[in-house]
């Protein structure tokens, strides 16, 4: 679907949706902030509760719903289903009359840099409104736990206004790629930050194993920190019924990248926008070789060598 809208002197739309649910810090900022301006049409389409980390999930065998709810400023949906639902729904022409010009997902509270970009409902969303044809931006901020606070997700979401406004200027112009969109991630200290820089999606990621538990352990918030922000005590397995067992995910170490990247470079203080395809390439020196290895495996299958 290519999107029809057209910016021509009115306000442009700009859609919002998130992973962290309708009520989240980041999403009620953003949205905030965006209003305030009084250059867009804000329009709001996020899950009713939170998402994160789901991915690319999208609802397939039964209805979604979507209710609406009240933010001064903006036409909002709360939707029942994913990230990736809540942003194909809203650039539909289902739920609201038009498509938007621009779709934001976020703001997430903790990053999305490297291969934590795989799981993140943050980037699913944008990425969801690209496949559908729709610019698209994901905005992430680093939170910090003991260092960052409420007030954070405004001065994020105010850093990234020349980002939005950029974009949306060359859209006006019929200047901007359509082969890409945009992941941003803002410092934890984004009051201070360094200004903006392009960078390309590194190998970072947190090394994850299992713990038993009991059945009612809550899960917890995977932040930047590299430590899982749960509200669990202690595992206690003795409560555990003997028909089932029962596991969660805890953080066993970190897989971080020392070249030039996007994981790098936040956490040297920059505002990092990277642009994003729908899939990620494989490894150059990966295709060189299995450019050599496949017709030797297409050799060994034929008769003559077995």
């Amino acid at each position: 679907m290519e999107n029809t809208t057209v910016i021509s002197g009115g306000k442009p739309t700009v859609m919002v949706t998130n992973d962290d649910g309708i009520e989240g810090p980041g999403i009620l900022a953003l949205v905030q902030v965006l209003v305030s301006t009084h250059r867009y049409n804000v329009l709001v389409c996020a899950p009713d509760s939170e998402k994160s980390a789901v991915s690319h999930c999208i609802t397939w065998l039964h209805p979604i719903a979507a209710k609406k709810v009240h933010i001064n400023g903006a036409t909002v949906y709360a939707v029942s289903g994913s990230p990736a639902d809540c942003a194909s729904l809203g650039v539909s022409k289902t739920l609201f009359p038009s498509i938007p010009d621009l779709v934001i997902s976020g703001i997430n509270q903790g990053s999305n840099c490297g291969y934590h970009i795989v799981y993140s409902g943050t980037v699913a969303g944008a990425r969801e409104a690209f496949l559908n044809g729709v610019p698209a931006i994901s905005i992430s901020y680093d939170w910090v736990r003991g260092k960052s606070n409420i007030n954070d997700f405004t001065l994020a979401a105010e850093a990234c206004l020349p980002i939005i406004n950029g974009v949306l200027v060359e859209l006006r112009n019929k200047t901007y790629p359509q082969r890409c969109f945009l992941n941003v991630d803002l410092p934890c200290n984004v009051a201070n930050h360094k200004g903006y820089k392009l960078t390309k999606q590194g190998k970072s990621i947190i090394k994850m194993g299992w713990r038993q538990v009991t059945s009612d352990t809550e899960g917890g918030k995977m932040l930047s920190t590299m430590v899982n922000s749960t509200a669990s005590a202690e595992s206690d397995t003795s409560t555990t019924p003997a028909e089932n067992l029962y596991f969660a995910r805890e953080v066993r170490g970190a897989q971080v990248d020392e070249d030039d990247n996007d994981h790098c470079f936040l956490q040297e203080g920059y505002i990092t926008v990277t642009p994003l395809g729908a899939v990620t390439n494989a490894e150059i020196d990966c295709h060189t070789y299995l450019k050599e290895w496949l017709p030797k495996v297409a050799e060994r299958s034929s008769p003559s060598a077995l």
